[in-house]
């Protein structure tokens, strides 16, 4: 521990706002017996001081992302906890006590890159891997594969693997082959043929809310490719990445299915009981809430249809206010800018860091917008906060991957060799 007095003062920060939210809860919440508050904020307060004690065991550079992970993480329990009367989410408590685990493993399977770079081929096979259980596994062109009462959800844990396969292709970028007038890398092709793949799989899925955020991963990783230092900048390769952009971009409105036009030229207003239902009581709920909210517990869009996860900001901005769903995406917010107050120390940590920021920007962004209506209903869940075991398991791997891209673990100095002391002659001296 580096510095003990930042560290105290910090879990002090951490225990102060979430036992202003709780007296919130107490003071403001809608709940039949003073035992409902209670065990939730014992549930709470007893999560953060167990991950205060587990971080010790941790040598890292900072431990920022820790700090904010757990704050956002214990933050969504109290919001999870409150939507349509108080109560203890059990099932988001032991999903985010399993993010909190992931946030760890990815740690320490990211921090040793040369270890990473060896693996290359198991990462691509992973991504195939949920590829086929998609198409074998999910049922008729669907993205979720059913074990009883509960539900995974494949796609999600192609993201990390997407962004290790984009950071693992970095040094690559010094073998180039000539190809007739082109300055060709393989594993650039070979990324490119993986990003394709994504795409075809979520249109045969009829599921394209997430494509977004695959799509940040890959010209995130892009830029940095092309700009790695040690690799000579083309300008062939701006035009024809920016021509193939685009192109793509006219395809894929013109391919698009009709539920996507239909989505991209609707008037909510005039559906509101059909497909601008969602999106119309998320802003009634909105303007309900205010700044301050209408008090946990006593919001009405608990009654709509995904109102935990696919519209869950607008549910917070009813019950909370908000000034409280603006704290919690500032939340966020400052733990994607984390590498930039710390930065990764090789190009490999930055360009997963990158990837990582990329892919919560976009499905934060994606959420917001979306139930604010101001782009397209997509369905995409906001990191840490909506509910989902699959989204806050991998969700919280890639905090892991942020942890480890600002504490890698690189090689060590070389020890110095001691050099053999020579027996020195005994001096004579004259009699």
């Amino acid at each position: 521990m580096n510095n003990p007095v930042s560290y105290v003062f910090s879990c002090l920060f951490v225990l102060i706002a979430h036992g202003a939210m709780l007296a919130n809860v107490f003071i403001n919440g809608s709940y039949d017996s003073v035992s409902q508050p209670v065990v939730l904020a014992a549930a709470v307060l007893l999560l953060d001081v167990a991950y205060f004690i587990i971080m010790l065991f941790f040598r890292q550079t900072s431990y920022a992302v820790d700090f904010l992970l757990i704050l956002v993480l214990n933050m969504s329990v109290i919001f999870q906890s409150c939507f349509g009367g108080i109560h203890f989410s059990v099932k988001h408590y032991i999903t985010a006590i399993v993010a909190l685990a992931a946030c760890r493993g990815g740690y320490l399977l990211c921090r040793d890159y040369k270890w990473l770079q060896t693996k290359r081929r198991y990462i691509y096979a992973g991504v195939g891997i949920c590829m086929v259980l998609i198409l074998t596994l999910t049922g008729s062109r669907s993205m979720w594969i059913s074990i009883g009462s509960s539900t995974i959800q494949p796609s999600e844990f192609m993201k990390p693997l997407f962004v290790l396969a984009c950071a693992t292709s970095v040094t690559e970028q010094l073998n180039k082959k000539k190809v007739l007038i082109f300055n060709v890398v393989y594993e650039n092709l070979a990324l490119f043929g993986l990003m394709l793949a994504i795409c075809l799989l979520q249109w045969w899925c009829r599921d394209l809310g997430s494509l977004p955020t695959f799509m940040g991963i890959y010209i995130s990783g892009f830029l940095l490719r092309i700009c790695y230092p040690k690799a000579k900048l083309s300008k062939k390769t701006f035009a024809f990445a920016g021509a193939a952009l685009l192109a793509a971009a006219i395809i894929a409105m013109r391919m698009a299915p009709d539920y996507v036009q239909q989505r991209l030229h609707s008037d909510i207003w005039n559906d509101v009981n059909g497909d601008g239902y969602q999106q119309s009581q998320a802003l009634i709920g909105i303007a309900n809430g205010g700044w301050i909210g209408t008090g946990p517990g006593r919001g009405d869009l608990c009654n709509v249809f995904a109102h935990d996860n696919d519209i869950v900001f607008a549910t917070v901005c009813e019950e909370w206010g908000l000034l409280y769903a603006l704290m919690m995406i500032f939340v966020l917010l400052i733990m994607m800018a984390v590498p930039l107050i710390v930065p990764p120390r090789s190009y490999y940590h930055g360009t997963m860091a990158a990837g990582v920021c990329a892919a919560f920007t976009v499905q934060t962004a994606l959420n917001i917008f979306g139930s604010c209506n101001m782009i397209p209903f997509t369905g995409v869940t906001i990191p840490f906060i909506s509910s989902g075991g699959s989204s806050m398991l991998v969700s919280g791997f890639m905090a892991g991957m942020l942890i480890a891209a600002i504490s890698p673990k690189l090689d060590e100095p070389p020890r110095r060799m001691k050099m053999p002391v020579r027996p020195q002659r005994p001096r004579r001296y004259p009699a």
